[in-house]
């Protein structure tokens, strides 16, 4: 059996998109001949996987420790500074321009040097025929190709989400132009770039015109699959994990549902609309705002298992994809969820979709809607199906959305792995 190093950041935060790519590769190559070990910075949680933890404080825990603040909460929750939808406050400035001067490439570059020399120590010892890191944070790819470069071991470098080319890069032209070059430097030794969409292929084709660049889509754990639970009594919308502020936005959503119980389409007390997550002070302006307080619930952080039950009970899964054209290349980790539990997906964001109109379109496990209109039809039909059958119906075709199983993504990253073994002793034949 061959084998491959994993460099991934988080492997055990099970919510981190990370993990989930990580964690599906590790357990899913195994049946292709590939053993994993991999090299992460999160605590250790399981037997499952060969996992070397690198526990380091990241630069923003460091400093947090030295103001004397918790390590866990963000420094506007701790200092009570209030969140807005679509402006930032003060505090987020004076973060953004510290993250600019002392985060380079990312606040985990603390963790490089220590990843380094466990990569050094385990490929001292034991043979490795490959390497692949999974991104972000930026900081794997620096660990990954130092080791790629002494070792000359063949390196794929996967990107969940681009580099220094994703639109929302939140830094000054200066600190694009120093993180542009680091980029170019660190992956120039790298044997094939993957990413998880063709927009986002495309992107890095242009920037690294030397480079093959493959797409291999995201997955869901095919174990994970929803067996069947029985659904909510009411027309339950439900939301699992993290909103990021002015970037997706559920307001829609209120003002089409208010508009739907003040015209009597819908009865209000069949509905609820339930959050999982951060309870953000914006959000639960937008449900006051709209006098929604009864129908709308924020739950606040619960832990992965309680979310997986959450969505497999509901009637509909709401997925809000960010407002930005840019975007229309990105997945969020949270649609292969979603995949998972089986349920009809609302994906609401005003842009045309992008990769997940597309998805939804192909796997018939959901729609996308990109207007008022388009909402206002969704939630009319979704009721008078649940009124008249008892459950907003799956349709999800099987077969289409087995294609984005993590077994299918692994055996992709398998192909891969065995092009880059095989042109690396060709090339070492040669020589």
């Amino acid at each position: 059996m061959k084998r491959v190093l994993l460099i991934c950041y988080q492997f055990h935060q099970k919510e981190a998109v990370g993990t989930i790519r990580g964690r599906g590769m590790a357990k899913y190559l195994k049946p292709f001949d590939w053993e994993t070990s991999i090299i992460c910075g999160d605590k250790y949680e399981d037997n499952d996987f060969t996992t070397f933890e690198i526990l380091v404080d990241s630069a923003s825990t460091k400093w947090k420790k030295k103001l004397g603040l918790k390590e866990d909460l963000t420094l506007k929750k701790q200092l009570n500074v209030p969140s807005h939808k679509n402006k930032k406050t003060f505090v987020d400035y004076i973060i953004n321009i510290w993250n600019e001067l002392f985060a380079y490439p990312d606040v985990y570059y603390t963790w490089v040097d220590p990843a380094i020399g466990k990569g050094r120590e385990l490929l001292k010892k034991e043979h490795f025929d490959a390497i692949i890191s999974t991104s972000p944070p930026d900081s794997v790819n620096l660990v990954a190709s130092r080791l790629a470069s002494e070792f000359n071991i063949p390196w794929i470098a996967d990107f969940r989400d681009l580099w220094t080319q994703k639109h929302y890069y939140p830094y000054s032209g200066i600190r694009k132009f120093f993180d542009r070059r680091l980029e170019l430097k660190t992956l120039s030794n790298a044997s094939i770039l993957t990413t998880v969409s063709q927009p986002l292929a495309e992107n890095l084709q242009k920037l690294h015109k030397n480079k093959n660049v493959i797409v291999i889509p995201n997955g869901f754990d095919p174990e994970q699959t929803n067996p069947g639970i029985p659904l909510s009594e009411k027309l339950s919308i439900t939301y699992t994990g993290t909103l990021y502020r002015g970037r997706q936005d559920p307001e829609p959503l209120f003002k089409i549902v208010r508009y739907l119980i003040n015209e009597n389409f819908i009865d209000p007390n069949s509905l609820e609309i339930n959050f999982f997550g951060y309870d953000e002070g914006w959000l639960i302006h937008d449900v006051k705002k709209y006098g929604l307080d009864n129908y709308v619930k924020i739950h606040g952080i619960i832990p992965r298992e309680q979310s997986i039950q959450k969505q497999r009970e509901s009637q509909i899964l709401l997925l809000l994809t960010w407002n930005d054209p840019e975007e229309k290349g990105v997945y969020t980790g949270k649609l292969f969820d979603y995949l998972a539990a089986r349920r009809p997906i609302l994906s609401l964001g005003f842009t045309d979709g992008g990769v997940v109109k597309e998805l939804l379109d192909q796997t018939r496990v959901g729609v996308h809607c990109s207007n008022e209109v388009e909402l206002r039809e969704y939630l009319l039909e979704a009721y008078r199906e649940y009124k008249e059958l008892g459950a907003v119906q799956y349709r999800g075709i099987k077969e289409e959305v087995m294609k984005y199983s993590q077994v299918e993504m692994a055996k992709s990253f398998s192909e891969v792995l065995e092009s880059i073994i095989e042109n690396d002793v060709g090339l070492k034949r040669l020589s």
